[in-house]
C-alpha cells in the first residue's frame, strides 16, 4: 500500500511542479519576451516607418521557397519587398476606390485596386465585454499597422508576355452598390491582349466568400493560367503564448493531414511546400481565422511561408492550381472559397460538410483529446440552449458527469470509508510490530484482503476528474461561444478569470495590485478562487488524515496551492472546480454514511484550527 501511495502523490507532485512551472515562471517570462518584442518593434519602426508595412503581392517570378513545379510552369505567388508608409486604418481604406460590404456578420469592404479583400470587421464580436467598443477587425489593406488581407488571381506559364492583374490593377465594378448577402458584386479587367477578366464575389450571411473568375480570351492565340489564392500577415500579431492553443499557420494537407506551423516555427522553416488534393489552408488566431478553401477535387500545390522584409516578418499561405487553358474565343472559369470570420463552432461545421471540405472543423483547436473535448462542448452548448446562461450549463454538466461516475466512485468512496474503518488496527500493527515494517506490511495487507479493501480505489474519483477537467478547460478556452459569455454577479466572461482581487479588498482600494512590477502576476486572487480553495480544503478535511507527516502537509497545503494556480485561469473553470468540489463533499459523505463511517469532517476543522493533531 505504502509503495502505491507514494507512487500516486510522486505523480500528483510531478504534475503539481508542472503546472506551477508553467503558472509561475514560463508565462510571465512569455508576457516578458511579447513586451520586449512589441518594444523593439516600436524602435524599429519609428526609427524606420518606411518599412514597416511592406505591400505583398503575387507575381510571378522565381524565389526560392517556392514549391516544386512540372516543367515550363511558374513558380507559387511570392511576396517581393515593397515599402509603404504606416497610416491610420480608416485613412489607408478611405484613399482608394471599394466595394463595401454589408453583411449580418461582416462590414467591410473590398479594394478595387487589386480586388483585394483587405478590410473585414466582425459586427457580432467586439474587443472587450463593452457592446459599445469596437468591433473585432480581421482584415487591413497594406499600409495599415497590421496588415492581413486574401488575394486571388492567376500567374501565366513560364516565359509568357501575357499581363495580368496586379496589385495595382484598379478593377472596374459592373454596377454599383454593396456586396451583400442578397447581391453579388461583379468586377472586371480587360489587359488590352484580347483578355477580359471577370471576376464575381458572392457572400452569405456568415463568413464565406465564394470568388468566380472567369477570363474570355478574343485574342490569337489560346492562353494558360494558374489559378492562385493567398492570405498575407505582416508581422507577428500578439499571441495567447499557451502550449494547448495553436495560433499561426493551418491546414489540413490531403494525405499529410492537419498541419500547425506556429510564427517561430514557420520562421526557422522558412517554406514548407505541399502537392496534394483535398486540402484547406490558412491563419488563425485564438478565436478568429482567414482561410483558403479551394475545390476539394483541385490538385494543391501550396506552401506556407515566413519573409523578412525590410525589419518586419511577413506571414503567407498560398496554392496555385492546375493550369487553365483559355481557348481563342473561348472561356475559362475558376471558382474557390474564403472564410474569413469568427470560428463558430456551428458555423464551422456547417462549412465543413456543405462543402465537403477537409476536417474544416480542425480550424478550432480541440486538441489531441478531440474525442472528449468536442462532445463535452456539445454538451454544455445542448445545455445552454436549455436555460441561457454557459455558467448554469457548466454546472448542470458536471452534475451529469457525477451521476454518469457515481457507481465508479461509490465504490472508491465505500472503499475510503472501509480504510477509515480498519484505521485502529492498522494503528495496532505499529504498537504490535514497531520494528519490522514487513510484518507491518504483510499483516496491513492481510486486513484489506480480509475486509475486501482496494488501498487506491480513493484515487480513482481523481483520474475521472482529470479527462473532464482538461476537456472542460479546452473548451473555455479556445471556443469563441465562451468568449463574453457572462455568469452571474461580476463574471461578465466565463473565458476570462475572476476580476475581483483580494489585495486591493475586491475593489475597496483604489489600486491594481496585478500591474505591480514581478510580483503583481502572482497578485491575482478574486472572489470565485477562495471559494474553491475553501471548498478543496473542506474534501481534504473530510478524508482520512494521513499518517505520515510529509503527506500530512503535502495534503495541508494543497488547496493554498490550487487556490493561487488557479485564480488566473478562466473563471468558468473555477467555477466548475469550486462546484465539483463540493458535489463531491456531499457525495462523499452520503457514501460513507452508507456505508457506515464515521464522518469526521466537523471534528477535523475543530482539530486544525484549534491546532490539534488528530489521531484515530
Amino acid at each position: 500500500m505504502i509503495e502505491n501511495r507514494n507512487t500516486i502523490l510522486a505523480v500528483i507532485l510531478s504534475g503539481l511542479v508542472l503546472i506551477a512551472w508553467q503558472y509561475l515562471y514560463n508565462i510571465p517570462q512569455m508576457e516578458k519576451q511579447r513586451a520586449a518584442q512589441q518594444a523593439e518593434l516600436a524602435q524599429k519602426q519609428a526609427a524606420n516607418p518606411a518599412t514597416t508595412a511592406p505591400g505583398a503581392t503575387p507575381t510571378p517570378g522565381t524565389t526560392p521557397t517556392a514549391p516544386a513545379q512540372q516543367a515550363g510552369a511558374p513558380t507559387t505567388p511570392a511576396t517581393p519587398a515593397a515599402a509603404a508608409p504606416v497610416q491610420p486604418r480608416p485613412t489607408v481604406i478611405a484613399a482608394s476606390p471599394r466595394v463595401k460590404i454589408e453583411t449580418p456578420s461582416i462590414s467591410g469592404s473590398i479594394a478595387l485596386t487589386g480586388a483585394r479583400i483587405d478590410d473585414v470587421a466582425l459586427v457580432k464580436f467586439r474587443e472587450t465585454v463593452d457592446p459599445k467598443s469596437p468591433a473585432i477587425e480581421l482584415f487591413s489593406p497594406s499600409g495599415t499597422k497590421e496588415p492581413f488581407y486574401a488575394e486571388f488571381g492567376f500567374v501565366p506559364s513560364a516565359g509568357s508576355t501575357v499581363k495580368m492583374p496586379t496589385k495595382d490593377t484598379v478593377w472596374t465594378q459592373e454596377g454599383t452598390g454593396a456586396l451583400t448577402p442578397a447581391k453579388p458584386v461583379t468586377l472586371t479587367w480587360n489587359n488590352g491582349q484580347g483578355l477580359t477578366f471577370k471576376r464575381t464575389i458572392s457572400i452569405d450571411d456568415k463568413y464565406l466568400f465564394t470568388i468566380k473568375d472567369d477570363v474570355s480570351n478574343v485574342g490569337d492565340a489560346p492562353v494558360t493560367l494558374y489559378p492562385f489564392g493567398l492570405i498575407s500577415r505582416h508581422g507577428v500579431p500578439p499571441v495567447s503564448g499557451y502550449y494547448i492553443l495553436h495560433e499561426g499557420l493551418i491546414g489540413v494537407l490531403g494525405e499529410k493531414g492537419l498541419q500547425e506551423y506556429g510564427y517561430k516555427a514557420i520562421d526557422e522553416a522558412k517554406a514548407v511546400e505541399f502537392k496534394v488534393t483535398n486540402a484547406w489552408l490558412g491563419i488563425t488566431d485564438k478565436y478568429w481565422a482567414g482561410t483558403l478553401l479551394p475545390s476539394p477535387k483541385a490538385n494543391v500545390q501550396a506552401r506556407f511561408s515566413s519573409n523578412l522584409v525590410g525589419t518586419l516578418r511577413t506571414y503567407q499561405t498560398d496554392y496555385l492550381l492546375d493550369p487553365l487553358t483559355v481557348a481563342i474565343g473561348g472561356t475559362a472559369t475558376t471558382t474557390t472559397n474564403l472564410f474569413a470570420g469568427a470560428k463558430e463552432n456551428a458555423v464551422v461545421d456547417t462549412y465543413d460538410r456543405q462543402l465537403s471540405l477537409n476536417k474544416f472543423d480542425r480550424l478550432i483547436d480541440w486538441g489531441w483529446f478531440y474525442f472528449i473535448t468536442k462532445p463535452m462542448f456539445f454538451l454544455i452548448d445542448w445545455f445552454f440552449h436549455i436555460v441561457g446562461n454557459f455558467g448554469v450549463a457548466i454546472l448542470a454538466v458536471t452534475v451529469l458527469v457525477k451521476l454518469v461516475f457515481f457507481p465508479l466512485a461509490s465504490k472508491s468512496y465505500a472503499s475510503m470509508a472501509k480504510m477509515k474503518a480498519v484505521q485502529p488496527q492498522l494503528a495496532a500493527l505499529k504498537d504490535k510490530y514497531p520494528d519490522d515494517k514487513v510484518k507491518q506490511q504483510q499483516e496491513m495487507m492481510e486486513i484489506y484482503k480480509k475486509e475486501k479493501i482496494n488501498p487506491i480505489a480513493g484515487c480513482l474519483p481523481i483520474l475521472i476528474q482529470i479527462p473532464v477537467f482538461f476537456s472542460l478547460y479546452k473548451v473555455l478556452f479556445v471556443t469563441i461561444e465562451m468568449r463574453h459569455a457572462p455568469f452571474f454577479g461580476w463574471i461578465r466572461d466565463l473565458s476570462a478569470p475572476d476580476p475581483t482581487n483580494l489585495f486591493n479588498l475586491f475593489g475597496l482600494l483604489a489600486f491594481d495590485p496585478t500591474q505591480l512590477p514581478v510580483l503583481g502576476y502572482y497578485l491575482h486572487l478574486g472572489i470565485w478562487p477562495i471559494i474553491m480553495g475553501i471548498t478543496m480544503w473542506v474534501q481534504m478535511k473530510l478524508n482520512p488524515t494521513p499518517p505520515d507527516p510529509t503527506q500530512k502537509m503535502i495534503f495541508d497545503w494543497m488547496p493554498l496551492i490550487f487556490t493561487f494556480m488557479l485564480a488566473g485561469f478562466p473563471a468558468g473553470l473555477v467555477i466548475y472546480w469550486a462546484w465539483n468540489n463540493l458535489l463531491s463533499v456531499l457525495q462523499q459523505g452520503y457514501i460513507m454514511n452508507k456505508n457506515g463511517a464515521k464522518i469526521e469532517l466537523f471534528d477535523n476543522i475543530r482539530s486544525t484550527f484549534a491546532g490539534s493533531k488528530k489521531t484515530t
